[in-house]
């Protein structure tokens, strides 16, 4: 079973930009091995996918909401995948998780091991 934690949250100005963490641990968990996946959930609203990276980092994916603005990166060494999220808006205001996986729908319906979450508010 996988542990994750992410962080990096905050509160930016529309325009501003921000990094958020998930770094992930587990005695049977391989991080180098799996997909990773950031989803979000505003307030009122279902969980939705925003990226996801394969094993090598070589093959990523973004919703349409925020290509050109947010980039998925992972570190293998450090079993840490990040976001970089820039030109934000007031619409990405949301908590950020990460999940293992690759297909967003698959990992809606099966995954079970949600973090806490970090906080990111975009003022307008």
């Amino acid at each position: 079973q996988v542990q994750l934690v992410e962080s990096g949250g905050g509160l930016v100005q529309a325009g501003g930009s921000l990094r958020v963490s998930c770094t992930a641990s587990g005695r049977t968990f391989s991080f180098s091995s799996n997909a990773m996946a950031w989803f979000r959930r505003a307030p009122g609203k279902e969980r939705e996918f925003v990226a996801a990276i394969n094993w090598s980092g070589g093959n990523k994916k973004y919703a349409d909401s925020v290509k050109g603005r947010f980039t998925i990166s992972r570190d293998n060494a450090l079993n840490t995948v990040y976001l970089q999220m820039n030109s934000l808006k007031p619409e990405d205001t949301a908590v950020y998780y990460c999940a293992q996986g690759w297909d967003a729908q698959a990992v809606l319906r099966s995954f079970r091991s949600w973090g806490q979450g970090t906080q990111v508010t975009v003022s307008s």
